[in-house]
């Protein structure tokens, strides 16, 4: 009797990583495959909610959600990142020398996963929940690199890194290469968010859109009676300690005429430093996303990538508060796209928030752009295409 093929997807403790890949490893589930997947302890229950085997690894990564964990020096970020690589190294030689996959799945930050698919001679393939590097990318972004390579520490970073591939026998040695340059990669995002999609390699990367699959376990919001409009805020899990910004919102949209406010500040904030809250905000520490952006008119994002794609997906106007990393590039993306409005945090006030929001929902010409966008991203075919292309790596 033949065996299932074994996949092996590998990936690290952030919402942001996990989410975009759980549907895909749900919809491999239901078509056969045995899957085991690679976390940390915290996300033990998510990963098996898809039907894979999962296999811990103790991170090395902050796991607070809390950007005050992480250090502020690039070249530390990268140390962080390869602390955890080497955790997750150990781990994956116990669990899977003697138990090959027959291909491995690997997060943008899941080095391992790359380097243990070399090793074996799998294919192997990276799931992208953020955008991808294009031809010429490294020469756009040299500066950034560079300070990485030659600031203090960057030499010894990058022998260490170097060392480490030499002797777990990844193929790709060039670190820079292996980080960045993946052989093949699917990525998890709608096309119109990718920086110079032109210039991406589709022999390389194929776009298939947001993969969202059924987040019924995460329960269902309902609009209340009487909504006319609705708007969603949040700032994701991890930006989340922003009194002054929520009570911006509150003061902003709780006596707008019609509106309904859905506020979730996460764990950080205290709900007294809100203050007086109208009926007509409901604030949560956190709120099935998916489900109120379905029902949503517009969108207070922090412009994760996350909440970018389905906003998109969903074809609602967004005012983009970028806080970190990537987020500030998307807000751009969404503002080029004449989908959203940019406020950075300190300009973001009542009045700001107000006319943001009132310009976007009484332009005619949002909505139609948000249409195409939808579509199009719709069409790039998300979780079945993802996982047919997965199959294809498995066959060819």
């Amino acid at each position: 009797m033949n065996r299932p093929a074994h996949i092996l997807m590998v990936s690290v403790p952030a919402h942001g990583h996990v989410n975009p890949s759980l549907a895909v490893i749900t919809e491999l589930v239901a078509r056969g495959y045995r899957v085991s997947y690679v976390n940390d302890p915290s996300f033990r229950e998510i990963v098996e909610s898809t039907g894979a085997s999962f296999v811990p690894y103790a991170t090395a990564l902050p796991l607070t959600d809390d950007p005050a964990g992480w250090p502020e020096d690039p070249v530390a970020i990268q140390e962080v990142f390869l602390d955890d690589a080497l955790s997750m190294w150990s781990a994956l030689l116990e669990a899977f020398e003697d138990d090959h996959p027959d291909l491995v799945l690997y997060d943008i930050a899941g080095f391992a996963g790359r380097a243990l698919g070399e090793r074996l001679g799998v294919p192997v393939v990276q799931l992208s929940s953020s955008f991808v590097g294009w031809d010429g990318g490294e020469e756009d972004l040299a500066e950034v690199f560079e300070a990485i390579r030659s600031g203090p520490g960057g030499p010894e970073h990058h022998r260490r890194f170097a060392d480490w591939l030499a002797g777990a026998g990844a193929v790709q040695r060039d670190v820079e290469a292996f980080k960045n340059r993946p052989e093949r990669c699917i990525a998890l995002v709608p096309r119109a968010l990718q920086p110079n999609a032109d210039r991406v390699d589709e022999r390389r990367v194929s776009f298939v859109g947001p993969c969202f699959g059924d987040r019924a376990h995460q329960g269902r919001w309902e609009r209340p009676a009487g909504a006319e409009k609705v708007l969603l805020v949040s700032l994701g899990s991890a930006y989340t300690n922003q009194p002054a910004f929520y009570r911006a919102c509150i003061e902003a949209f709780g006596d707008l005429p019609g509106w309904h406010t859905v506020l979730q500040i996460g764990r950080h904030t205290d709900l007294a430093a809100l203050g007086e809250v109208p009926d007509t905000v409901e604030v949560h520490r956190w709120v099935p996303q998916l489900s109120v952006l379905a029902q949503a008119d517009a969108f207070v994002t922090h412009a994760g990538m996350g909440g970018s794609s389905e906003g998109l997906f969903h074809a609602v106007p967004m005012i983009a508060v970028p806080q970190a990393v990537d987020q500030f590039a998307n807000a751009d993306a969404l503002v080029g796209l004449g989908v959203a409005r940019r406020l950075d945090t300190e300009q973001a006030t009542a009045e700001a928030l107000r006319a943001a929001l009132l310009e976007l929902v009484d332009d005619p010409a949002v909505a139609e752009r948000l249409a195409v966008l939808s579509a199009a991203g719709r069409a790039e075919g998300g979780t079945v295409r993802a996982v047919d292309l997965i199959e294809a790596e498995l066959k060819g």
